[in-house]
Order: C-alpha cells, then sequence, then structure tokens
C-alpha cells in the first residue's frame, strides 16, 4: 500500500461509500497525488486521456473552447468529484481543459485502471455510474434551461446551484466560497458579462445579494429561490427579463 495518502482522505468520499478497505487500500496504492494553484491546468482540450481524477481539496473550472476559439465556462468541479472521465466515454481525447481556481489537491490514477476499477469493485461501480449518470443530468437541466427560461431566471438557477453546491455561511449572507468571476456566470448562462453585471447590480439594490472582486453572497435566499421558480415579479427591476440567448 501508498502510505503516502491516507486512507481517512477519501473514505467519505461518495465514490468510495461502502468500497472494502483492502480494495480501497489498492485503489490509493496506484493513485497519484496533485498540488495546484490558482490557474495551473490539470489537463487541456484535445490532450490525449492518459489519467482520471478525484478532487479532495479547492475548486477547478471546466472549460471549452468552440470551433470559433470563443472560450465557454462549462462548469466547476467540487470535492468529491470524479472527473476527467473521458475514457470512461471512450473517448481518446479530454474533450475540454480544467484548471485550478485557487489552491487545490487532486488525485489522479491512469485511465487504464478505469476499467479494472469498474469491474474489480460493485460498489465503486455503482457509486462512479451514479456520478456520471448525474453529471448527464445536470447537462441536460442546463441545456433545458437555456432554451425556455428568461435569462433572469437561468443566472438566478446558476447562483442558487453554486451555494447549494459550495455555499458558505458569513455574517453577510451565504457567499459562495471560492472565486468566481461575472464573465464566468454569464458563459455558464448562455448570457452576456454586461446583463450579469445588470442583474446583480440590480439585485444589490433590493439587498438580494451582496456582490465584489470574484465573490457573490446571497443575502435573501427565499427571494432568489422565488426568482429561479420564475414567480418573483418586479418590472422595474427586471431589465434583463426577456429571453436572451447571448
Amino acid at each position: 500500500m501508498s502510505h503516502s495518502i491516507p486512507r481517512s482522505l477519501v473514505k467519505d468520499l461518495d465514490l468510495f461509500r461502502a468500497v472494502p478497505e483492502q480494495d480501497l487500500d489498492a485503489v490509493l496504492a496506484i493513485a497519484r497525488p496533485m498540488r495546484l494553484v490558482a490557474g495551473d491546468p490539470v489537463f487541456q482540450q484535445g490532450q490525449s486521456a492518459e489519467q482520471f481524477f478525484i478532487l479532495l481539496h479547492g475548486h477547478l473550472k471546466v472549460v471549452q473552447t468552440t470551433a470559433e476559439g470563443e472560450q465557454v465556462m462549462v462548469r466547476y468541479v467540487i470535492p468529491g468529484e470524479v472527473f476527467g472521465i473521458a475514457k470512461a466515454m471512450r473517448r481518446p481525447t479530454y474533450p475540454a481543459s480544467c484548471m485550478a481556481v485557487e489552491e487545490s489537491i487532486v488525485l489522479a490514477w491512469p485511465s487504464s485502471e478505469w476499467d479494472h476499477f469498474m469491474t474489480g469493485n460493485l460498489q465503486f461501480a455503482a457509486n462512479a455510474l451514479q456520478a456520471v449518470g448525474q453529471r448527464l443530468q445536470d447537462a441536460q437541466t442546463r441545456i433545458k434551461e437555456l432554451s425556455t427560461e428568461e435569462v433572469e431566471q437561468r443566472v438566478a438557477r446558476c447562483i442558487l446551484r453554486l451555494v447549494d453546491s459550495s455555499g458558505e455561511k458569513t455574517e453577510d449572507g451565504i457567499a459562495i466560497n471560492f472565486p468566481i468571476t461575472r464573465q464566468e456566470i454569464a458563459e455558464m448562462t448562455g448570457t452576456t458579462l454586461h446583463t450579469v453585471s445588470r442583474l446583480l447590480s440590480a439585485w444589490k439594490e433590493r439587498g438580494m445579494v451582496n456582490t465584489g472582486r470574484k465573490l457573490v453572497i446571497v443575502r435573501k435566499m427565499d427571494d432568489l429561490i422565488r426568482l429561479a421558480e420564475g414567480n418573483l415579479s418586479d418590472s422595474a427591476n427586471k431589465p434583463a427579463a426577456r429571453k436572451n440567448p447571448v
């Protein structure tokens, strides 16, 4: 067994839930730890998918470059998530790039071990398939939102998802506990930086949120939930309530 990675670091993660300790030790013996600072890449779009990963600490972002050369923010990776599983999807290369948004710790395994992991431990396989299924469901939800919901509703839903996965209570409200820019929110919701800035400014005036550089704090969760559900009408303060696909 590798003594450099304590079993306690991963045994409580959903992916390894109920995996026998002997199997967990075997998994950790071939894991390689990676320590990243903000901006460090984990992998690049188009790179050969030689490894898959689990995030132990910090936050990462997944960015895709379109055929036109435009960068699009796809999603954030939160602690406990498995990612970079291109080989599990039978893809030879990574479909997007992944980089740290703050100091982060990642465990990496050779992609050649994925099938062995899946066949060698039924509990790991069940947990991994559940994680992949959730990822696909999230992607379908976002596609539906982009095609059917008004922009204010999409932005509200996006911020609620981030708070739900990475919220931290502060004196001022519930903060997204990692650096996030308005441009990244715009890319995730299929709108523009101008629209996101306008919405956040209007919400700040109404006391719903507080914002700073790479910081969003939700102060009135109930109001944001009503916005996300399309139930809070305030036409005077809804400058971007029209559908805005760009």
